[in-house]
């Protein structure tokens, strides 16, 4: 879920672009309070705005209540909020963006009010081809009210809509023209559906909860409601929840093998304790830091993750290496991405707001850091110098996933080839400007296993994407 317009930001993170949440109780109750503790689980997807919205199904057709704003769930939703959403299906989205396109305009779920009703939609990812769509529908005479390609989407459904005997055989027919990553949460007024597309880029899967379905990014905000999860959706599969029950649409799903999940799910962006198509998130990052240590092994006394994913991650390495693990840093669990970041000429001090080093952990130790990537590598060097200043006599740094060698069109923020700095640099140039003793990183080859044998898109490790990349890059100009 991308913005057309020029952003900055100043952070040198890989950030996920949002999560979805959706509810249909059958028994009537109302969803809303469901859906905000879903949200809740799923905040370390985005973090800049969230929103809910609900009808009921029982009610007057077109009768939608919404609440958004900007911030974090618990800052954006009070009582009063959540008491004034009466509605048995309803859908959630938490977002993440670059700070200057951060809009309340642009937080969803998005709601259109048309001929046929109303459709309430929530988007998790990035269409490549959204400038063109957009263009068509703007010379049709469609006025946006949002600068985010979800409401392409939206538009594109509500059109054919006009045309077709149900909202599911909308989606289908939307699904032919959007092309690149998404997985949806589409609520009509007797309807919840989810889609994904066809390579699965971004997960959705399928929970239950007494009488009442649940479709959700990630298994654990299942789990945080009290729901048992059900399936995943496949790529390319439109599921429709009516009082009926589930139908499915397997219409655009690919063979196979031409899937591609982002494998970054597994390495950072999916919380631990999810499970995305059948692998634990928790165990694949077991597995990276096991394959670290099989592949990269250096004598040391302690290795150490940085939060939150890196520590999963070191733990494997530990445990394959047999040197202990151990807690080096302190994390400001408050710290979101409403915290007033330092000017540009100060951005590095931002991760000692965030991150603290345990002197007593690390002072006269041989240490191994593992984290999951390495951008810009102004946070690297940051953190490596923290650690060398806390004592620590040398410092060998590990990343649980291959370089970035290129930027990724589907979601998720890896900026321009110019600003990574693994491009047409080497690991050893990587090291020297970071500070480390030595560096490794994932092979690439372990990926797949990694991910449990899953058909992956590695296109910001080696630039072969599924798709064709857009000829004009509409993702912004980057910062990060």
């Amino acid at each position: 879920m991308k913005e057309y317009t020029t952003t900055q930001s100043s952070e040198d993170e890989v950030h996920e672009e949002c999560g979805v949440f959706g509810v249909y109780d059958l028994d009537g109750e109302d969803v809303a309070s469901t859906i905000y503790y879903g949200l809740f689980a799923l905040q370390h997807r985005g973090q800049e705005s969230c929103g809910i919205a609900v009808t009921d199904t029982d009610g007057p057709k077109g009768q939608v209540h919404s609440h958004k704003g900007m911030g974090l769930v618990n800052e954006v939703f009070e009582p009063n909020h959540l008491e004034n959403l009466k509605g048995n299906i309803g859908v959630g989205h938490v977002r993440y963006s670059t700070a200057g396109a951060s809009t309340r305009e642009n937080a969803q779920p998005l709601v259109l009010n048309y001929v046929k009703g109303t459709l309430g939609l929530a988007h998790n990812g990035n269409l490549i081809n959204a400038l063109e769509l957009r263009h068509e529908l703007e010379y049709t005479g469609a006025i946006f009210q949002t600068t985010i390609d979800s409401e392409v989407i939206a538009y594109h459904i509500a059109r054919e809509r006009v045309n077709c005997q149900s909202v599911e055989l909308a989606v289908s027919k939307a699904m032919d023209k959007i092309k690149g990553a998404y997985a949806l949460c589409v609520m009509s007024p007797r309807k919840l559906i989810g889609a994904r597309d066809p390579f699965g880029f971004k997960p959705l899967c399928i929970g239950k909860r007494g009488n009442a379905y649940l479709l959700s990014s990630e298994t654990c905000a299942l789990d945080t409601v009290g729901a048992t999860y059900v399936r995943d959706v496949e790529p390319g599969e439109i599921v429709t929840i009516t009082k009926d029950g589930i139908a499915s649409d397997r219409s655009h799903c690919l063979p196979k093998e031409k899937e591609a999940r982002c494998v970054f799910e597994y390495i950072y962006f999916a919380r631990p304790d999810s499970v995305i198509d059948g692998v634990s998130v928790y165990h694949a990052r077991i597995q990276a830091g096991k394959f670290l240590a099989m592949d990269s092994p250096v004598e040391a006394d302690l290795v150490v993750g940085v939060p939150e994913s890196g520590n999963a991650a070191a733990l494997g390495y530990s445990m394959q290496s047999g040197i202990p693990y151990g807690t080096a840093f302190v994390k400001n669990t408050y710290v979101g991405r409403t915290f007033i970041k330092p000017k540009q000429s100060a951005r590095e001090s931002s991760v000692t707001v965030k991150l603290n080093v345990l002197k007593e952990a690390v002072n006269g130790k041989r240490v191994i850091m593992i984290d999951d990537s390495i951008v810009r590598g102004t946070t690297s060097a940051r953190i490596v110098h923290m650690l060398r200043e806390a004592g620590a006599s040398e410092v060998h740094v590990r990343i649980s996933s291959p370089p970035f060698i290129s930027e990724c069109y589907f979601g998720t923020d890896i900026p321009s080839k110019d600003q990574l700095i693994a491009h047409e640099r080497s690991v050893e140039e990587i090291c020297q400007l970071i500070g480390a003793d030595s560096l490794g990183y994932l092979e690439f080859d372990r990926l797949s296993e990694m991910a449990g044998g899953l058909p992956i898109c590695t296109g910001c490790f080696n630039g072969n994407y599924p798709l064709e990349p857009p000829k004009e890059d509409i993702r912004g100009n980057y910062d990060k």
